[in-house]
């Protein structure tokens, strides 16, 4: 048996209990890890309400790091004892051990501690796409991004910083501005006291930005086609504001032919191929010191619940993680 985190319905945060599950021995292509640190995302959120849908009753989390204590068959690139991490489904992270397929995970190198691996998988893996691939930023654009100041956000900063890439971010407050400054953000912009679409016209000189990642969803969505120039590129990459609601295709004709997609990290990393070498991009900004994961809460594992109401309220910033 094991502690883990289990959900018979969706709703608020109360509806995720603190028990105790079977711990099977791994089948063929699984193996068992003991996890040192559990990650904590705005995803699980979507799934703890219904937004994003799963069987239930049902499991949450989808990213930690810890040991490998038992291999099942057919399972050849990791063995007992290795330091692991992952970001991805099947959901189920938020455990003290599970059994999971061994596909999706890869080693920790010795440098990179368990809770920075637990708070920077999703996340960072989700920068690397976001810019590597998804809009592949070659150094001297300027770029907006919404929510600079949270986990995905901080990590934008600094990869923005070490491309040479002129980040604009939009926050929540003035002490979330001065973070994401510090981390690299050249311009903030505080929501809650200015119109963002008026701001980066202003910074641009009224050309907009070539492309606009965007994670609130709804409440961004319009203004964020206004910050594009002529063939610019929309990334909705999540909806913390709630599911961005339905829009006629001439929005983006009347706006200069702009571009849009809806990705997710889960299709990028499907080959092995690809999850080795984004996470090895990332691990390689880590050790290089060009990236630095701000882990600034920590929450036990029973008190999941807490951790949840203060990601949906934005109190958090940088990540957090669960430790079983």
């Amino acid at each position: 048996m094991t502690k883990a985190i289990r959900i018979k319905e969706t709703g608020a945060p109360d509806v995720m209990e603190y028990i105790d599950v079977d711990l099977p021995a791994p089948g063929t292509g699984e193996v068992l890890v003991r996890h040192m640190a559990c990650g904590l995302n705005f995803i699980d959120v979507y799934f703890r309400t219904g937004l994003y849908p799963q069987p239930l009753p049902g499991a949450l989390g989808m990213e930690g790091a810890g040991v490998i204590e038992a291999v099942g068959a057919n399972v050849s690139h990791v063995k007992v004892g290795d330091r692991v991490a992952y970001a991805g489904r099947p959901l189920g992270a938020y455990a003290e051990a599970r059994v999971m397929p061994a596909d999706i995970l890869v080693k920790l190198p010795e440098s990179i501690s368990f809770e920075t691996a637990a708070a920077m998988m999703l996340q960072g893996l989700t920068v690397q796409y976001l810019f590597r691939r998804t809009f592949r930023l070659q150094g001297g654009e300027t770029i907006l991004f919404h929510a600079a100041a949270g986990g995905v956000g901080l990590i934008a900063c600094q990869w923005a910083r070490a491309l040479g890439v002129t980040m604009i971010g939009t926050v929540g407050s003035d002490e979330k501005a001065a973070l994401a400054k510090a981390n690299g953000c050249v311009h903030t912009i505080n929501y809650n006291k200015e119109n963002f679409v008026e701001r980066v016209k202003e910074i641009t000189g009224g050309k907009g930005v070539p492309v606009v990642y965007d994670s609130i969803g709804k409440d961004t969505f319009i203004g964020s086609l206004d910050c594009l120039s002529p063939l610019g590129m929309m990334v909705n990459f999540g909806s913390a504001s709630g599911a961005v609601p339905p829009f006629g295709l001439n929005e983006l004709a009347t706006r200069g032919s702009l571009f849009i997609t809806r990705p997710s990290l889960f299709n990028y990393t499907a080959k092995r191929d690809d999850l080795e070498s984004m996470a090895a991009e990332l691990f390689g900004m880590v050790e290089s010191g060009k990236i630095k994961i701000d882990i600034n809460q920590r929450y036990a594992l029973k008190n999941v619940a807490q951790a949840h109401r203060d990601l949906e309220s934005r109190k958090t910033t940088g990540s957090s993680i669960l430790i079983p």
